[in-house]
């Protein structure tokens, strides 16, 4: 699995770093998201596959 994450679609939700906190983090500065990983593990790709599907904006896909 390997994720991609658009900062400039991300309107700063958090529900990314509350779902997959080992995966995603908010910027201090502006609140959008910032990947800790790309390429989860096997032990975070349930957290991180959540945190895709309820993104609002879109921001975060996994590539094929």
């Amino acid at each position: 699995m390997e994720l991609r994450v658009d900062r400039e679609r991300c309107i700063g939700a958090g529900m990314c770093a509350l779902t997959a906190p080992d995966v995603f983090d908010q910027d201090d500065e502006d609140g959008r998201v910032v990947p800790l990983t790309l390429v989860p593990t096997a032990e975070q790709e349930a957290a991180a596959r959540e945190a895709v599907q309820q993104c609002p904006s879109g921001a975060l896909t996994i590539a094929h």
